[in-house]
């Protein structure tokens, strides 16, 4: 149904999951692509759909534009974040039909990747990889010739294939909560047999949370850490199984209040990363039900 046909608003709604599903993937915040959408919502309301030849188009680029923006204001003020930077998690409810929904390029592993692309070359990367949206328009979107858009694009597939992400599966899901139960036990040798010699978890607290200010490699560090952080805790403590952006992971709840979300990457039957979100700033939408496409 057209834009014209269906109304201004409705064409809005209906285009809006993919909006926010484009803001969240250049941005890694799924706030800020709210504020984007939001902000493109009130340019669309002061303009006059009947104007436009390819209304969904215009959606697409402003969105853009304005979710580049906010992504190079927050990486002026990187230098400023206490420790390392995680995605905003999007939390839902576990098993495989959760897995299947979400597609490959919303996991943090495949969010982190990206975030380590510059502002125009992950959008780039975005528009063409994950939307399909043909070199020309991308071009117009970005103010680059189709060749160089294409070029940027080649590039930055060339990083996220020789990363090899893992795909999450819903094998995964006994393994981590076998892990959580290991650390919760005060397990060691239960939690090192459970993860890859090289795993890797990296927690982002932001300014107002105690977490690792780098993150912790190798098994035996990284299980001697789950299981002290773990016997720290006070109070009745609850943990939830979820998904987090299709891996594995748990909200974890300390006296009724979120603490943190906890997420998995698996590959080879083994625990390869784990990551910890504490920053308050980030949990405020779990539990949320935003529709992501």
């Amino acid at each position: 149904m057209s834009a014209q046909a269906s109304g201004p608003a409705d064409a809005f709604t209906e285009a809006r999951p993919r909006l926010v599903g484009l803001a969240y993937r250049i941005l890694g915040s799924l706030a800020d692509a709210e504020d984007v959408v939001s902000e493109v919502w009130f340019r669309w309301a002061r303009t006059d759909p009947g104007d436009l030849d390819r209304p969904q188009a215009w959606l697409t680029t402003v969105t853009t534009r304005v979710a580049v923006d906010h992504l190079r204001v927050r990486r002026r003020q990187a230098p400023d974040y206490p420790g390392p930077w995680l995605p905003e998690p999007i939390v839902g409810a576990p098993g495989p039909e959760e897995v299947a929904e979400l597609a490959d390029s919303l996991t943090l592993g495949f969010l982190i990747l990206l975030d380590e692309l510059a502002p125009v070359e992950r959008a780039v990367f975005v528009l063409a990889d994950v939307y399909a949206v043909p070199y020309d328009e991308i071009g117009e979107v970005v103010a680059k010739s189709p060749a160089a858009c294409r070029q940027i694009a080649s590039r930055a597939r060339r990083r996220v294939q020789a990363a090899d992400l893992p795909r999450a599966s819903g094998s995964d899901r006994r393994l981590v909560d076998a892990l959580l139960g290991a650390v919760a036990a005060g397990d060691v040798r239960g939690v090192i047999a459970r993860l890859a010699p090289d795993v890797v978890c990296t927690s982002d607290g932001g300014p107002d949370r105690r977490a690792a200010r780098r993150p912790v490699v190798t098994a035996t560090r990284v299980a001697r850490l789950l299981v002290n952080l773990s016997g720290r805790y006070e109070g009745r403590i609850e943990a939830t199984p979820v998904s987090v952006n299709g891996d594995a992971g748990y909200v974890i709840e300390v006296d009724g209040a979120i603490d943190q979300v906890l997420s998995c990457s698996v590959a080879d039957g083994m625990v390869t990363a784990i990551r910890i979100m504490r920053n308050p700033e980030k949990l405020r939408l779990v539990g949320s039900h935003n529709e992501v496409a």
